[in-house]
């Protein structure tokens, strides 16, 4: 673990992997609900995360150091489920890279439970994890100049759903009507850092 000063009221906490960046992050969310911790924002990356709005970094700097940090533990809430239609235009090269047919695509990815590590790239963008390593697959080559709304995506450990239409480079294995972003509703971000998430498989 590495801390970092940013500015004089934020603090960024370097961690090896993201699974420790994830079991850093719960752990700050349990300790600020019990007040244990007073800080205005908790924002989790792939392998960092930040505090803002803290009155003494140096001093929860040094604190942190100290701390036995538990591995991630369970959310009690269900799981956020997304209904899919593997039909993405990529599903054949994924099948390749993995080794399977095509559908065993679909079968691999919907038996996963999958976790929001971290959201940025766009609002409502969740980087999802939960596929085993050797599910990992690269960026495309060639990005997409525009990728469809709704497009289920892979790259690298991560599952993402595109939230609107935009560039990306990420393998298309399926499609949702889910709406990720609404900023008519009450929480406009159907995902947050640290939900549950499983994809159910629907017809073409």
């Amino acid at each position: 673990m590495r801390t970092l000063p940013v500015g004089d009221d934020a603090l960024l906490v370097e961690l090896s992997s993201g699974d420790e960046a994830q079991a850093l992050h719960a752990e700050l969310l349990r300790r600020r609900a019990a007040g244990e911790l007073t800080v205005g924002e908790i924002v989790p990356a792939a392998r960092t995360v930040l505090l803002d709005g803290l009155s003494e970094p140096s001093r929860l700097a040094a604190r942190l150091a100290g701390w036995n940090i538990p591995h991630v533990p369970p959310r009690a809430e269900e799981a956020i489920e997304i209904p899919v239609r593997y039909d993405g235009p990529d599903l054949a090269d994924v099948a390749a890279l993995w080794g399977v047919p095509r559908h065993e695509v679909a079968r691999i990815h919907a038996a996963a439970e999958f976790r929001v590590a971290f959201c940025g790239f766009a609002p409502g963008f969740g980087y999802l994890t939960g596929l085993p390593d050797r599910y990992d697959v690269p960026r495309r080559a060639t990005p997409r100049t525009a990728v469809p709304a709704g497009s289920v995506a892979l790259a690298g450990p991560y599952t993402g759903v595109y939230p609107r239409s935009s560039p990306g480079g990420w393998q298309l294995i399926g499609t949702t009507d889910a709406v990720l972003w609404d900023h008519a509703r009450v929480r406009a971000a159907l995902l947050a850092p640290g939900a549950r998430v499983r994809f159910l498989p629907v017809g073409s």
